[in-house]
């Protein structure tokens, strides 16, 4: 298990965010490619869709990618999402988390960010990560991990 060193962040809704928690919640940190595509709008419906049992558990869910605040918003808007969107235009959060990395579509290879999600304590230790995530059921594996803490 590792441990996650303060980082402060902008969000939605004109937050400043810092993971770990001040407020003694886990987090569940999920990084996605980029707002309004249809998987990052799928993984998002299912996080808001769930979001009450999430709450329910003492967890706070973040929403990362290098979108601008205003993308974000309009996504948020949008989807009706329930939890702030970060927005990490810089890539801080991106390496900090291994999310930024080489990737190949159509025989061309750019750096990109890969779906990837983190259960972080308010203490900053991962408790559990997913690397390449696939939408589908993805979202009531993470709520199962945060439901037994």
């Amino acid at each position: 298990m590792s441990k996650v060193q303060t980082i402060n962040c902008k969000a939605t809704s004109n937050l400043d965010v810092s993971i770990p928690d001040t407020k003694e919640r886990n987090i569940v940190l999920y990084f996605y490619p980029k707002d309004a595509t249809s998987g990052c709008t799928l993984e998002g419906q299912d996080f808001r869709d769930n979001h009450q049992a999430f709450v329910d558990a003492n967890c706070v869910i973040y929403g990362v990618s290098k979108d601008s605040i205003v993308s974000h918003e309009k996504f948020k808007k949008n989807q009706s999402f329930p939890f702030e969107l970060i927005s990490d235009e810089d890539g801080t959060l991106c390496e900090a988390f291994g999310a930024w990395q080489l990737k190949s579509r159509n025989g061309e290879e750019k750096m990109g960010i890969v779906r990837s999600t983190f259960v972080i304590s308010p203490e900053g230790d991962i408790l559990k990560s997913w690397d390449k995530v696939a939408v589908g059921g993805h979202v009531e594996e993470v709520l199962a991990v945060v439901q037994s803490l």
